[in-house]
């Protein structure tokens, strides 16, 4: 898993990387009220808005560390928005997409890289 400076994770499998917001950022939102999630199909520009997220504290605008085209999206995130709360980092993924430059992934921060930017 990479993270951005922005509180977004993405995880890598093969050509496709899997996006959602880290823990620490679930947790400055406060409690997720509603998920505007990208359309399948979709290409993005890495550090793009390409999701709101609303809580009761604020909407927020969530970006793509990543380019490419959207293929997939939670759906069970629209239907339930508290899945970001309870698992942001598993079952609470927003959105999929076929990377169309890998490389990208270099400059996110690892693991140990994110949580010195969030202690």
């Amino acid at each position: 898993m990479r993270f951005s400076d922005t509180h977004e994770w993405v995880l890598r499998e093969g050509d496709t990387a899997t996006i959602g917001i880290t823990n620490y950022a679930q947790k400055e939102l406060g409690e997720v009220v509603f998920v505007q999630l990208p359309q399948v199909g979709q290409k993005v520009n890495a550090n793009q808005e390409v999701i709101v997220v609303e809580s009761t504290k604020a909407a927020s605008d969530i970006y793509t560390p990543v380019s490419g085209t959207v293929i997939a999206v939670n759906e069970k995130v629209k239907e339930d928005p508290s899945l970001l709360n309870v698992a942001p980092e598993s079952e609470g993924w927003l959105c999929k997409i076929a990377l169309s430059d890998a490389s990208e992934l270099d400059t996110l921060l690892d693991h140990q890289q994110y949580l010195g930017l969030i202690l």
